[in-house]
């Protein structure tokens, strides 16, 4: 029988293509027993920038790192893997958030750490803290597993000051990476250190003008022209963040890191940087970025994007953690007309996973989104069904819609299935929200009201029984009958915008047997009465 890790090693899901060229490229180097290499562990990264809230790129970040994760304990489950959670809270704020309470006092401290910014929210120590815990507190919300770090507390510390010191030695080097990438005003000034003034805390883009390795220091010119030395150690300076995230890399020993496309030429540096401070570049995916309804690339600052709350206030977390796991290098449409197939692809994926071999659940999206324990419940009715359903029934009442789920799956209730209860409860608010406002009835032509009528007498003259397939085939049946529709599909586009008010919708003989009979039959009749 093939064994789980033998599965793995087939698959043809990315997270196992991933953890596999992690070992391949990565691991096996350090030799059998030893893949943790020194520091006795598998590192895997995400990167935040605390100056604003957590949002949908970061989830996507978290859960497809994690998937990659867990992938990798099935090939090697006797090593320890540890996720690092790393939040840039040493970054100087730039400007000020447009969501944020307070903007006066915050923009008294622009320029400064997030972390030594007052919180404008007042329950903080600071900015940055604030930020902080609501990172933590949105990632402990899907249960991830990680280990949060503060770029702050790893600065002031001085857990840093080893790999600063060898930026330091090697700072001309670093420095000559990095140049020609910039314009020509900021290659005159540039350095990858970045002091922080003592007496205003502010992060300063002044120019270095000495470097002593010696003695662990830099020199730089303040606006004023002064000459002022600073230690690099213990939180003085921090450095720019193609610097900073090579140092990071190199220090913490980080061996997997995603980032989008638009970090590609970040990645490309930082990994030279890298080498040149004697350490590694990580594992990297380059995953494409999200794009709107109109093919544009989301923008926080536009507001065209879709958020991580708006998504869960219509569908569960899982259908996201599906979004985010489908094609992760393919550019992917991200708005609220995506949703529902979401739902209902993930209720596909766990309704076949319990008929599954081995072989073919390590390639199911729900191994990877529940780590190979994929929740049991049967599905019922699809969350396309239930939206069709909260249609026509024009009820905003759970206990409505569970009368009809009852009636078509006689053993279902929201006791013995809370998924699909909760499921519900999605669905009336989308219903109300995007299907409702776009509702448009249309009156039925002489010739489709002939049609209605003959649809109307098939399915009375089959019992109330009758299975979905049963009523599938007597609306195929009736819509060949009848050619003033050029095919089915024209058919069942007329049945859609005349029984349900929209151009798409379900299997009617599905939704017939969901509806039931007499209710079935009443929404025919009201059709061909409007005609």
């Amino acid at each position: 029988m093939t064994s789980l890790a033998e599965a793995a090693l087939a698959s043809n899901a990315w997270p196992f293509q991933e953890a596999r060229a992690l070992i391949e490229k990565r691991l096996a180097k350090r030799g059998p027993g030893n893949e943790g290499g020194d520091k006795g562990y598998v590192l895997f990264e995400t990167g935040y920038g605390p100056s604003g809230l957590p949002h949908i790129g970061t989830f996507g970040e978290v859960v497809r790192t994690t998937m990659v994760r867990n992938a990798l304990q099935v090939l090697l489950p006797n090593v320890k893997t540890r996720l690092f959670a790393f939040s840039d809270d040493m970054d100087g704020l730039r400007k000020v958030p447009d969501n944020i309470p307070n903007k006066e006092m915050v923009r008294e401290h622009l320029g400064k750490p997030l972390t030594r910014i007052p919180d404008p929210f007042g329950t903080h120590e600071s900015f940055g803290h604030h930020n902080n815990a609501r990172l933590r507190a949105f990632l402990d919300s899907f249960g991830f597993e990680y280990e949060f770090q503060s770029s702050t507390d790893w600065y002031t510390s001085g857990r840093f000051d080893e790999a600063l010191l060898k930026v330091l030695a090697h700072h001309d080097k670093v420095r000559d990476v990095v140049l020609p990438t910039l314009g020509e005003e900021r290659r005159a000034t540039y350095s990858p250190f970045l002091p922080i003034c003592p007496e205003t805390g502010v992060v300063l883009q002044v120019p270095v003008v000495e470097t002593h390795p010696d003695a662990g220091t830099i020199v730089y010119k303040r606006e004023d022209g002064k000459l002022v030395e600073t230690p690099v150690t213990g939180g003085a300076v921090k450095l720019q963040w193609k610097a900073d995230w090579a140092m990071r890399w190199a220090a913490l020993g980080v061996d997997y890191e995603m980032s989008g496309k638009d970090l590609i030429d970040s990645v490309k540096l930082a990994t030279r940087i890298t080498a040149i401070l004697g350490g590694a570049a990580p594992q990297n995916l380059t995953y494409e970025l999200f794009l709107d309804d109109q093919g544009e690339k989301i923008s926080k600052s536009r507001g065209n994007g879709l958020a991580v709350e708006e998504w869960l206030t219509y569908a569960p977390p899982e259908s996201l953690a599906l979004f985010m796991y489908q094609k992760p290098k393919a550019a992917k449409r991200l708005y609220f007309d995506v949703i529902p197939r979401a739902v209902d692809e993930y209720q596909s994926f766990t309704e076949a996973f319990p008929r599954q071999d081995l072989g073919e659940r390590v390639n199911n999206p729900a191994w990877h989104i529940h780590n190979g324990t994929p929740p049991m419940e049967p599905v019922a009715v699809s969350y396309s069904m239930l939206l069709n359903l909260v249609s026509v029934c024009h009820s905003d009442d759970p206990a409505v819609i569970w009368q009809y789920i009852s009636r078509y799956a006689p053993s279902a209730e929201p006791g013995n299935m809370p998924f699909l209860d909760k499921l519900v409860k999605l669905a009336i608010a989308y219903y109300r929200d995007f299907v409702l406002p776009a509702k448009s009835f249309r009156t039925p032509t002489a010739e489709e009201i002939a049609a209605l009528k003959h649809l109307r007498d098939e399915i009375a003259k089959q019992p109330d029984c009758a299975s979905p397939e049963e009523l599938q085939t007597v609306v195929y049946e009736v819509g060949k009958a009848h050619p003033c529709f050029a095919d089915l599909r024209a058919w069942f586009k007329a049945l859609y915008q005349i029984l349900l008010g929209q151009d798409t919708g379900p299997r009617m003989g599905s939704f017939f047997a969901l509806y039931g009979q007499a209710d079935s039959l009443a929404l025919l009749d009201k059709a061909i009465a409007a005609g």
